[in-house]
C-alpha cells in the first residue's frame, strides 16, 4: 500500500485542510438585514472591515476542522486601493449574468488527506480593474456576454506575477508553506506578501468569551495560544520581515459611524497599516490577527520563493530539510495518483483528471450554519427578521451544520448543495471513497434531514426541490468502494438506506398532487429550461405535471429496489422492501402511460418524446412540446437484473411473477432477455426498445440535442423557430441559447437552455451502457441520426464520453474547447495545461460557461477518463 493510502487511514491527517472559503460575504448566513438582502448586507467592499458570524474567507486558505484557526496568503501589488485578500467577483445584481468571480486560479493538485497541496493565482502587477469590470458589466444586457478580467487587457503584456502557492505536512499537524512568485513581466516589480494567520470570532455572540491570542516572540516567529489546536508557532523564513497584530473586530466606527474605541485595532487594521501607513496595528505585537509583512521586488522574469511553517513544536531552525519534505510529499502523491491512473496512458488526460481531483479536494470547505440561531439572532448580536415578510428557512430551525462539506464551488456557490454533492461523491469515491460514503450519510443525519424526511436543498432556499439522485450516488460509491476495497461497505449501505426511505416517502406524500404517482415539485435544478417558471405557484388548482420529475422518481424507486436487492443477498428482510419499490417502479412507469380519462399522458407518440403536461382548472390538459432535457431524464429510470439474483430471493421472484402474471396493465414494463452463455437478464425500464429507439433519434441528432462536446439540454431546432406557449392570453416564448441565460429566471446566472451540462450527460453515459448491457449488439442505432451508420449503445456512450472529455483536452491544434478560443490560455507556456471545471458549456463549440472554477459536478468528466472501474 502506498504512503498516501496508509495515511487515509488516520483521521487525524485530515485535521488541517483547504477548509477556508473563497467568499464569505453576500451569503444566506451572513445576511442579519431586516430585508433579506443577502448581497447587500455583507459585501466585498465592506468584507475587509466586517466580522463574520459563520465562516471565513482567504486566498489558498486553510484551517482546522471546525475552522477555529485560519492561514491564508494576502498580497499587493503597491497600485491596488486595497490589499488582495480575497477573490474578487460580482454579486447577483451586479453581473449581467449573475455572480461571477473575477480573478484567475488554477487548482493544480491535492491529495486526499492534504499532505500535499498546489495551486497558482495570476495576480496583475498593474492596478486591478475593479471598478471598470464593476461599470461595464452594469452596462452590459443579457443578451451580451459577461465582461471578464481578461477582456480588460490587464494580461496582455504579461504584466503579472504567477504565485504558486503548496502546503505540505511533516505531520498531521504540522503544516509546510512554500510561496513562489515569478514575475512575467519585461520589468522588475514590487510585491508585499502577506501570510496571515486568525482566529474565527466565536466569542463576541454571547456564548463564551475565552479567544485564542497571536503574539509575537522573536524575530521569524509568531506565537500562537489556543487550548484547542495543537498549532503553537507561526514561522518565516524571513527573519527580518516585519510583523503586525490586530483583531479580528467589526471596524464599526469605519462601517457605521460609531465612536472609536481607544486601544481597538479592527480586522482591517494590517489592510489600513499597509496601504495608507496608519497606526491601526497594536504595537504590543498581539491580538487575534497576525501577520509577516515581506516587501520584495521580483526582477523581470525571475521567480523567488518564501518559506512558512504552521508547527507544534518550538524549533531552532524550522526550515531544516523543509525542501526534503516538500519532496517527499510531491513522490508520494505521484505514487497516489500513478495507481490511480495506471490504466491512462495519454499524459494529457492525466494531467485534466488530476486537475479535476485536485479541484475537488480544494473545494472542500468548513460549513457552519445553525438556522435556529440565525433566525434569532444571538445574545449579542440581533437579527432584525420582519416575519412578516419573507424571510429565508423558516420551517428549518432544526438544522445545525458544523462540517467540512465538498461544496460547488467556493466563490460562486460556498454552500452545499444537496443534489451537486451526490455527483461530486462519484469521482471522489475514486481517490477517498470513506470521505465520499460520510459525505452521503452527513446530509442524511437528523440534524440535517428535516423531520418530514426532505433533505435540504442549499442555503437559499433548504426547501427547494432538487431531483432525487441521493441514492443513486449511494449505491455508485457503495460499487466504486467495493470494487476497490475487495469487500462491500454494508454498514454504510444499511443506514443510507434506511434514512432514504424516509426522503422517499417525503416525496411521495409531499409531491405527487393527486396521489397517482405522477411527480411534479417545480424547479428540480433545471432553472429556466421550461416556458415558464416551473416552481411558479398556478392559479385555479393549476399545476405540471412534470416527466422529469416523474421519471426521477421512477429511478428512485429503482435505485432504492437495488440497494435493498444487494441487502437482501445478506439480510433477508431487505427482500420485502425490494419487492416494495419494485412495485412502487411499476406503477409510477404505468401511470406515465395515462394520467387520466382523457388526459394526455407524458409520452407523445408523434413526437416520439415525453413532455411535460400542465393540467388545466377545467379538467383539460396541455402538453408542453418543448423538447428539453425534459425529455431525456426518463431513460434513467432503467435497472437490470439478473437472474441469477432472483434466484437467492425466492420471495422477491415469486412476487414478481405474480404481478407480472395477474396484472397484465404492469407486464410490458418489465422486459425479459434469455442470452446464451449469461442466463436471463430482467429490463426494468421506462423505456424499452421502440420507444428507446425514438427518443435516441432525437437525442443523437445533430440538428437537435448532440454537440460536438456532449448532449445539449434543449434542441437546437429553437434556435431559427422559438417554441411559442400560450395559456390565459399569455404567450410564452423560448429560444435556444447555448450559452449565457437571457432569463433572469431563478436569479439569471442559470441557463439549461442548450448547453453541456455535465450531471445529466454523465448519467445520460450510464443509462446507455446499462441499456447495452441488456440489449447488446441486437439494438443498434443510426449514430449521428441520419448518417446511415449504426452502432450499439455501448459504442454510443463511449463515443458521447469522449466528446465530453475533448472539452478539456488539446485537439489537434492545440487548443481547449472550454477556453473558447482564447489564444492565450490555449498557447501562451504559463497558461495551456491549466484547466477550469466550468459550471456547463456552450452547446455548440464547447466554451466554459457559468461559475469557472465549479469542480464539483464537472469533476465526474474524471470519472469517465476511467471506465473500468465499476
Amino acid at each position: 500500500m502506498n504512503i498516501e493510502k496508509q495515511r487515509l487511514q488516520d483521521k487525524d491527517w485530515k485535521n488541517w485542510g483547504p477548509y477556508v472559503s473563497n467568499r464569505q460575504w453576500g451569503n444566506v448566513r451572513e445576511d442579519y438585514s431586516s430585508d433579506g438582502n443577502a448581497w447587500n448586507f455583507a459585501n466585498h467592499d465592506i468584507a475587509e472591515s466586517h466580522t463574520y458570524r459563520w465562516g471565513e474567507e482567504g486566498i489558498a486558505g486553510i484551517s482546522d476542522t471546525k475552522q477555529l484557526f485560519c492561514f491564508a496568503l494576502s498580497f499587493w501589488n503597491k497600485k491596488d486601493k486595497r490589499i488582495k485578500e480575497r477573490f474578487f467577483g460580482l454579486s447577483n445584481p451586479q453581473g449581467n449574468h449573475g455572480e461571477d468571480i473575477k480573478e484567475i486560479f488554477y487548482y493544480l493538485d491535492n491529495t486526499p488527506t492534504h499532505s500535499y497541496m498546489k495551486m497558482v493565482y495570476k495576480y496583475p502587477i498593474n492596478e486591478f480593474p475593479y471598478d471598470d469590470i464593476v461599470s461595464e458589466n452594469a452596462r452590459r444586457t443579457k443578451k451580451e456576454p459577461e465582461y471578464e478580467l481578461f477582456d480588460t487587457g490587464i494580461f496582455d503584456k504579461d504584466e503579472y506575477f504567477d504565485i504558486f502557492i503548496e502546503y505540505c505536512k511533516s505531520d498531521a499537524n504540522d503544516i509546510l508553506i512554500k510561496v513562489t512568485v515569478c514575475n512575467r513581466s519585461d520589468k522588475d516589480a514590487p510585491i508585499v506578501i502577506l501570510p496571515t494567520t486568525w482566529f474565527r470570532n466565536n466569542w463576541k455572540w454571547g456564548y463564551n468569551e475565552y479567544k485564542g491570542q497571536v503574539e509575537g516572540e522573536k524575530d521569524g516567529c509568531i506565537n500562537v495560544l489556543h487550548d484547542s489546536i495543537p498549532i503553537k508557532k507561526f514561522y518565516s523564513k524571513n527573519k527580518n520581515a516585519e510583523q503586525v497584530f490586530c483583531d479580528n473586530e467589526t471596524n464599526h466606527p469605519k462601517l457605521h459611524g460609531t465612536p472609536e474605541v481607544e486601544n481597538s485595532y479592527y480586522k482591517d487594521g494590517i489592510n489600513d497599516y499597509v496601504i495608507h501607513q496608519t497606526n491601526t496595528v497594536n504595537p504590543e505585537k498581539r491580538g487575534t490577527k497576525a501577520a509577516f509583512i515581506i516587501d520584495q521586488i521580483i526582477e523581470a522574469g525571475q521567480s523567488e520563493v518564501f518559506d512558512f511553517r504552521l508547527s507544534p513544536y518550538d524549533m531552532d531552525d524550522a526550515f531544516y530539510q523543509f525542501d526534503d519534505i516538500f519532496n517527499a510529499r510531491i513522490n508520494e502523491a505521484n505514487e497516489f495518483y500513478d495507481e490511480i491512473q495506471q490504466d491512462i496512458f495519454n499524459d494529457d488526460e492525466k494531467n485534466v483528471q488530476r486537475q479535476a481531483f485536485a479541484g475537488l479536494l480544494w473545494n472542500k470547505q468548513f460549513y457552519h450554519y445553525n438556522v435556529g440561531k440565525w433566525l434569532k439572532g444571538d445574545p449579542n448580536h440581533e437579527a432584525p427578521r420582519d416575519f412578516n415578510h419573507y424571510v429565508r428557512n423558516t420551517e428549518w430551525e432544526h438544522l445545525h451544520n458544523k462540517d467540512v462539506i465538498s461544496m460547488p464551488d467556493k466563490w460562486e456557490y460556498p454552500w452545499y448543495a444537496t443534489w451537486d454533492l451526490a455527483f461530486h461523491c462519484v469521482p471522489f469515491a475514486i481517490i477517498d471513497a470513506d470521505f465520499a460514503k460520510n459525505q452521503l450519510l452527513l446530509l442524511t443525519k437528523e440534524w440535517y434531514m428535516h423531520p418530514n424526511g426532505q433533505m435540504p436543498a442549499y442555503e437559499w432556499n433548504l426547501s427547494d426541490v432538487n431531483p432525487p439522485v441521493h441514492a443513486w450516488s449511494c449505491f455508485r460509491v457503495f460499487k466504486i468502494d467495493e470494487k476497490t476495497n475487495g469487500k462491500p461497505d454494508l454498514l454504510f449501505l444499511e443506514k443510507v438506506f434506511q434514512k432514504l426511505l424516509l426522503n422517499f416517502t417525503w416525496w411521495v406524500n409531499r409531491k405527487d398532487k393527486n396521489g397517482k404517482n405522477i411527480f411534479g415539485g417545480g424547479f428540480l435544478g433545471l432553472d429556466n429550461i421550461g416556458a415558464f417558471d416551473r416552481n411558479m405557484v398556478l392559479k385555479d388548482g393549476e399545476h405540471l405535471e412534470q416527466a422529469d420529475g416523474t421519471s426521477w422518481m421512477a429511478m428512485y424507486a429503482l435505485n432504492m429496489m437495488r440497494m435493498a436487492m444487494e441487502l437482501a443477498q445478506y439480510y433477508q428482510v431487505y427482500e420485502d422492501m425490494a419487492i416494495k419499490f419494485f412495485e412502487h417502479y411499476l406503477y409510477i412507469a404505468e401511470a406515465m402511460e395515462n394520467l387520466g380519462d382523457d388526459i394526455d399522458g407524458l409520452w407523445n407518440e408523434e413526437d416520439g418524446f415525453f413532455y411535460d403536461v400542465l393540467q388545466l382548472g377545467n379538467g383539460e390538459s396541455v402538453s408542453l412540446r418543448l423538447r428539453s432535457i425534459v425529455g431525456l431524464i426518463p431513460m434513467f429510470a432503467v435497472e437490470i437484473v439478473d437472474h441469477h439474483l432472483l434466484d437467492k430471493m425466492p420471495n422477491f421472484r415469486e412476487r414478481m411473477e405474480w404481478v407480472l402474471k395477474n396484472k397484465p396493465e404492469l407486464t410490458s414494463l418489465v422486459s425479459h432477455w434469455e442470452e446464451e452463455g449469461s442466463g436471463r437478464k430482467h429490463l426494468m425500464s421506462i423505456l424499452r426498445k421502440t420507444r428507446l429507439t425514438k427518443v435516441l433519434n432525437r437525442m443523437l441528432d445533430e440538428k437537435e440535442f448532440l454537440s460536438s462536446y456532449g448532449i445539449r439540454a434543449m434542441s437546437k431546432v429553437y434556435e431559427e423557430n422559438p417554441f411559442v406557449f400560450t395559456v390565459h392570453g399569455n404567450k410564452n416564448v423560448v429560444y435556444y441559447t447555448p450559452a449565457e441565460s437571457d432569463s433572469r429566471m431563478f436569479g439569471g446566472n442559470s441557463n439549461w437552455r442548450g448547453p453541456i451540462w455535465f450531471p445529466i450527460n454523465f448519467l445520460i453515459v450510464e443509462s446507455l451502457q446499462r441499456f447495452h448491457f441488456y440489449y447488446g449488439n441486437s439494438l443498434k442505432v443510426e449514430f449521428p441520426t441520419g448518417s446511415g451508420e449504426k452502432k450499439n449503445l455501448d459504442e454510443v456512450a463511449q463515443n458521447i464520453s469522449g466528446r465530453l472529455c475533448s472539452i478539456f483536452l488539446k485537439d489537434e491544434s492545440g487548443q481547449r474547447a472550454f477556453n473558447g478560443g482564447n489564444y492565450k490560455l490555449n498557447y501562451d507556456p504559463n497558461f495551456k495545461d491549466y484547466i477550469t471545471f466550468f459550471e456547463y458549456f456552450h452547446g455548440d463549440n464547447g466554451r466554459g460557461v457559468g461559475a469557472s472554477h465549479q469542480t464539483g459536478w464537472t469533476a465526474t468528466v474524471a470519472k469517465l477518463m476511467k471506465p473500468r472501474l465499476a
